[in-house]
């Protein structure tokens, strides 16, 4: 697959989910204590209270695997930028941590997605947020102009992920923080799961392996980096997101049992 394949996939799924998330009533898989969802990586993120300050259609268009404003331990006057931010819920969610005297970017590459993004910044009433238009692997900030850069499972769905990583240590400025939810893979992807966009666009076949993010990470100048678990999905777990793939779902689970997991990675950028 090529970059611009991949692009263009991410470009029309994600679309569609925000058009989704206007239209379709009823709860969102990323809400804690929801049910039904039939999604191992999207489901629960989200307390009761986070859900209830952002709109609706913003926990609806989520589709990360963790949630990173909980784990990232923002501080009120923080720059915060979000790599592919989505119907805006971890930006709007950043902002109110870091208050009125810190700003949270959105960075997404989807018109669909951004309308959306604006349209709960608006609902929200917050102030403190600008949603820009770009890619990940070429942001268009300055260097060394945010303090901490989030990510909900997005990095993955790069095929240039040592770019990524790259301008991502660009814009932070000395001892910025990097804090991003991804799925990570301990051992080898099977082949056909690299090959099948479908689920490279859900976060799955683009995984890195844990050992491969820290290179990827000390090699882009980061330090301190920390890989944490925090979903470790099983054979059930397999299934389900390899259901409907046109992949033999039930062999290939027992192939990656225990292979895939939901992470915090932390890194920090060098004071000097």
């Amino acid at each position: 697959m090529s970059a611009e394949t991949i692009r263009d996939a991410i470009k029309q799924r994600y679309g569609r989910a925000a058009l989704r998330a206007q239209t379709v009533k009823g709860s969102s898989c990323c809400e804690a204590g929801s049910s039904g969802c039939g999604d191992p990586i999207t489901s629960g993120l989200y307390s009761a209270d986070e859900s209830g300050a952002v709109p609706e259609s913003a926990l609806k268009a989520s589709l990360g695997c963790g949630n990173p404003t909980a784990l990232a331990e923002l501080k009120a006057g923080e720059t915060v930028l979000d790599l592919g931010s989505g119907g805006g819920i971890d930006v709007l969610l950043s902002a109110r941590r870091v208050g009125p005297t810190g700003k949270a970017y959105g960075l997404d590459m989807t018109d669909e997605m951004l309308r959306l993004a604006r349209d709960n910044q608006r609902s929200a009433g917050i102030t403190n947020v600008e949603f820009l238009k770009g890619e990940i692997e070429n942001i268009p900030l300055p260097d060394n102009s945010v303090d901490v850069i989030i990510s909900n499972c997005v990095i993955n769905l790069s095929a240039d992920k040592d770019q990524v990583l790259r301008e991502a240590f660009r814009v932070l400025r000395p001892g910025g923080r990097l804090a991003v939810s991804d799925i990570v893979v301990k051992g080898e992807v099977p082949a056909e799961l690299r090959r099948n966009v479908e689920l490279w666009i859900g976060c799955v076949a683009g995984a890195l392996r844990d050992t491969e993010y820290f290179d990827k990470l000390t090699c882009a100048g980061f330090q301190d980096v920390e890989i944490e678990p925090t979903r470790i999905y099983g054979v059930e777990d397999a299934k389900q997101f390899l259901d409907g793939q046109g992949i033999d779902a039930a062999c290939l689970a027992t192939r990656i049992e225990g292979s895939f997991m939901s992470a915090f990675v932390r890194a920090r950028k060098p004071l000097t």
